[in-house]
């Protein structure tokens, strides 16, 4: 698993709660500019007006803050924008409906403050709906719940390795070849846990890129060195040492996994990264070191996220309109990707025709697109 680089969630929060925006002929109008600073937080919107809408914020204050617009009676977030510098404009699109809105502020090294609050009667009866904040609080039990996942598969993935271990001290490379690809998919199916595994993942599951050499660099070790020299009929005997050093590695870490914590916001996020990375890793092709395997990969990475997804459900469900598209897509995607496994043999993703290339790259899209907003909408936020 390699971890992709944190998602910009300033105006995603904004885009899954603004369900009634259209898609006008000419740009919405731009309210007029609010100030943010400490001790004063939504300074100059004293009249605002109802339906979509464009707002520029300004920091006019020396810290960066993060600003959110929110329903000052439930606390409910319609719009955020986060690290706003000193001195920069940044701005929120939505749709204002009627009801009572005002600006949180959130300065750096300093308590929240919410500013006025103001009233809109000229608005849509329905405008951007506010999603409720999470705590750490509320994703501790989808927390717990996906850490007893990933023991399990700790489990399943260093028993996949053992027998990988054997057959590689066998000498034979046919039986060798499904063994490895069975334990690669055990990797893959545990998820989202890229910070809690720290070094250990890339000594698990690390690629050769950027290694000063290459494909022959002597600190590769892993899955995919392994891998490697299975398809380029490297000595056997060599690599049933990396599996030896694989084992000690997959073993670390499970002795280890209770005394690391896992971050509440890594669930959220790594809902939509896993599948960011397979778009990145696999369906480039970049990952491949010989097996072909991406499309087994892509099935486990489902698989995975269907994981995380279900331990933040109970949260997360209710705070996002598009949660049952998301399900129906990942089941689509999931019946695509497993359609080309047939006779216990996994298609190279080389072997596509490019009608179903397309197909597979377009849900995958349509998919990120959609996971998205979770990671904002599971951020867990300051409340103070």
């Amino acid at each position: 698993m390699r971890q992709a680089g944190r998602l910009a969630v300033a105006a995603v929060l904004t885009v899954a709660a603004t369900a009634a925006c259209s898609s006008p002929a000419s740009p919405p109008p731009r309210e007029p500019g609010v100030q943010v600073a400490r001790g004063r937080c939504g300074v100059g919107w004293d009249r605002p007006q109802g339906g979509e809408q464009t707002i520029d914020v300004n920091n006019t204050d020396s810290v960066t803050m993060e600003v959110e617009l929110v329903d000052p009676a439930s606390h409910g977030i319609y719009a955020e924008i986060e690290s706003l510098a000193p001195g920069t404009t940044r701005a929120f699109h939505l749709v204002l409906g009627n009801g009572t809105y005002a600006f949180t502020c959130l300065p750096d090294g300093a308590d929240l403050e919410t500013g006025p609050s103001v009233t809109i009667s000229n608005g849509p009866a329905k405008g951007a709906a506010a999603v409720a904040p999470v705590s750490e609080t509320d994703l501790a039990p989808a927390v717990k719940i996906y850490r007893s996942h990933v023991a399990a598969g700790l489990a399943s993935l260093a028993a996949s390795v053992g027998s990988l271990r054997t057959e590689l001290g066998s000498g034979n490379r046919e039986r060798s070849r499904p063994a490895w690809l069975t334990a690669q998919l055990a990797y893959n199916r545990l998820g989202a846990a890229y910070d809690t595994f720290g070094d250990s993942a890339d000594a698990i599951d690390g690629l050769p890129a950027g290694r000063p050499g290459g494909v022959h660099d002597k600190g590769w070790t892993g899955l995919r060195r392994i891998e490697y020299g299975l398809w380029h009929n490297e000595p056997m005997p060599g690599l049933a040492a990396l599996a030896g050093r694989l084992s000690s590695d997959v073993a670390s870490l499970r002795s280890g996994f209770d005394k690391e914590r896992t971050d509440p916001n890594d669930l959220p996020l790594r809902s939509h990264e896993i599948l960011e990375n397979t778009l990145q890793f696999e369906l480039s092709g970049s990952a491949d070191q010989g097996a072909h395997a991406e499309l087994a990969v892509m099935s486990a990475n489902l698989d995975g996220t269907k994981m995380v997804l279900d331990a933040i459900a109970p949260e997360l469900q209710p705070r996002y309109p598009a949660w049952a598209a998301v399900q129906s897509e990942l089941a689509e995607l999931k019946r695509l990707v497993d359609a080309h496994h047939r006779g216990g043999v996994w298609a190279p993703l080389e072997s596509l025709s490019a009608h179903d290339r397309a197909e597979l790259d377009g849900k995958l899209g349509r998919l990120l697109e959609d996971l998205a907003p979770i990671a904002a909408i599971g951020e867990v936020r300051r409340t103070q």
